[in-house]
């Protein structure tokens, strides 16, 4: 089992940043990628963005592209959200979620939340206008 605790999360303006963290325990030695998805009310759960635990791939929802950045620490097996210029439309409930089937070809792309096993509590983030 993978545990994940999602922080960071909060109230903020129009344009402003934030910064939300995941810290990943239990055997996250069987984890190849590391996932954000946000949930807004009445929405689905959609995927933000993405990274692997070893390389440096990344991937990113066009949404957020440009203005939100994913990171680890592997060292402290914890990844970071980076968002900027944030938008009332970012506002969501944010997941982190953890992917144990390795990405073994350019076209697995991991954006979709079936592929993956683990699943944080979720920060609430607001955006104001």
């Amino acid at each position: 089992q993978v545990q994940l605790v999602e922080s960071g999360g909060g109230l903020v303006q129009t344009g402003d940043s934030l910064r939300l963290s995941c810290a990943a325990s239990g055997r996250t030695f069987s984890v190849d990628v590391m996932g954000w998805f946000r949930q807004a009310p009445g929405k689905e759960r959609e995927f933000v963005a993405a990274i692997r635990w070893s390389g440096s791939s990344t991937y990113y929802a066009d949404s957020v592209k440009g203005r939100f950045a994913i990171s680890r620490d592997n060292a402290k097996n914890t990844v970071y959200l980076q968002m900027n210029v944030l938008k009332p439309e970012d506002t969501a409930v944010y997941f982190c979620s953890a992917r144990r089937q390795p990405i073994r070809a350019p076209w697995d792309i991991p954006n979709n939340r079936e592929q993956y096993d683990y699943w944080g509590q979720g920060t609430q983030v607001t955006v104001s206008s």
